[in-house]
């Protein structure tokens, strides 16, 4: 018996000894895995609607930065000259990544491409995209939303869907992404970059700043999306089919601790752009000039933002001085259409300038209207879920909703503009659809100031 005993507690001790030598197995051991493979692959239109940019992730460095493209096969292959960019988050673990950017130059018109992106370490899946044309004589179709978030991105699907089915020739988001793309140390960012790819790998994604981008002072986008113009994606412009498209940042205005010059900078190149635009030969060629920027000029919620004030800063410019509105501005180089987010919910404004209707007619409120129009769509979908009204309107306000959804545009011609507002909520049903009608463009003419 006492053989026995001690028998089983040698085994037992033997045991003991050997247990650390199996948790340390190969197999079980940590591995230092490194990470080549491209994601988060995105489009933008370049310095033309014929340049296409191509931008995507990798987390380790991989030195060089490569697409392989073609119309037949992927027999064209661009390297870019410089090497892809080290982004490192600002939160605790200072989480890198690399940017890649690739520039696919005077590609033909109206034709589909094949392409895929990344390295000699490792290539994405193949995606496509169809350019348009370089002139204004066709009917480009747009969808444009603001303030999506990886949770509750009502919209996504549907904007999934009709993508894939070629049913639009660019997409405008128009500021506040993921909720917010620095938390978790950057990964939120990175999942919504994911979960768009299936929508911005195939068109141009073009974008503004949105208040939740601020944090490290707006670094997560200004690394992770590729505007034209040369401005951190602040501010730049793009022609596509006969509009004139102009992308702000309302953040300026808010975010003062970065400096007043951003806004003096941004005021100046936005003047000179409208100046541009309105050359007889540009307008005549593009006559329609319709601008995004986060935050409205005026909107009807009841959640005390700065839309719902009579000064507004973005409208009247920087308090008791009224230096740098825009309202003034985009009246007197005839902005035809202003579009905007941060509210979460759709609202259509009649025709107007300081707090005053200039409807076209009274049947025809937006055939040759006297002002620009304003537009908010930012629901597409977040965490923080929707906005409420005032329980009495004003009466500047045509149309308003808080479902979830988005906004599609379609510019016919140089005479006829299209939007609908899509409900998600109502499964794709079309809540609000109207024209605008223009046979003159230009500066405005009023005697208000």
């Amino acid at each position: 018996m006492q053989r026995l005993q001690f028998a089983l507690l040698a085994s037992l001790l033997l045991l003991v000894l050997l247990l650390p030598g199996i948790r340390s197995t190969p197999t079980d051991q940590e591995v230092d895995i490194v990470h080549y493979q491209p994601e988060q692959v995105h489009l933008a239109f370049g310095e033309t609607v014929l340049d296409i940019v191509v931008t995507w992730n990798t987390r380790d460095n991989t030195n060089e930065s490569i697409c392989e493209f073609g119309i037949d096969g992927m027999h064209q292959r661009v390297k870019a000259a410089q090497m892809p960019t080290k982004f490192v988050d600002g939160g605790a673990k200072k989480a890198t990544q690399y940017i890649h950017r690739v520039t696919l130059s005077h590609l033909k018109p109206n034709s589909t491409y094949l392409y895929h992106c990344g390295s000699e370490l490792g290539w994405s899946a193949t995606y496509w995209f169809r350019t348009r044309f370089d002139h204004a004589d066709w009917s480009p179709s747009l969808a444009i939303y603001g303030d999506m978030g990886v949770v509750n991105a009502a919209s996504l699907p549907a904007l999934q869907r009709e993508t894939q089915s070629g049913q639009y020739d660019a997409i405008i988001h128009v500021g506040d992404f993921a909720y917010d793309m620095d938390w978790e140390n950057g990964e939120v960012g990175d999942e919504f970059m994911r979960q768009v790819e299936t929508i911005a790998a195939y068109l141009p994604y073009m974008v503004c700043v949105g208040n939740h981008e601020e944090k490290y002072n707006f670094s997560h986008y200004i690394n992770r999306f590729s505007m034209p113009g040369g401005s951190d994606n602040m501010f730049y412009s793009f022609d596509l089919g006969p509009v004139h498209f102009i992308g702000f940042s309302t953040e300026v205005y808010y975010f003062t601790k970065f400096g007043i010059k951003q806004i003096v900078m941004q005021y100046d190149w936005l003047e000179r752009d409208l100046i541009e635009a309105n050359k007889p030969e540009n307008r005549k060629k593009r006559p329609w000039i319709i601008t995004y920027g986060h935050r409205p000029m005026y909107c009807s919620n009841d959640n005390g933002d700065d839309c719902a004030n009579h000064e507004t800063l973005v409208r009247k410019g920087l308090p008791m001085l009224d230096f740098f509105g825009l309202e003034p501005l985009f009246y007197l180089y005839g902005v035809d259409v202003e579009l905007w987010a941060h509210e979460h919910c759709y609202e259509r404004m009649w025709p107007m300038y300081n707090y005053t209707v200039f409807n076209g007619s009274l049947a025809e409120p937006y055939v040759n209207p006297g002002a620009p129009i304003h537009i908010i769509s930012g629901a597409a979908g977040n965490h923080e879920g929707r906005e409420p009204f005032f329980k009495r309107m004003p009466p500047w306000s045509a149309f308003h909703s808080q479902d979830f959804g988005y906004l599609r545009l379609k510019a016919h011609n140089r005479t006829h503009l299209h939007f609908e507002q899509v409900s998600d909520d109502k499964k794709g049903e079309v809540i609000d659809s109207f024209w605008v009608v223009k046979d003159k463009h230009g500066p405005y003419q009023s005697d208000l100031n």
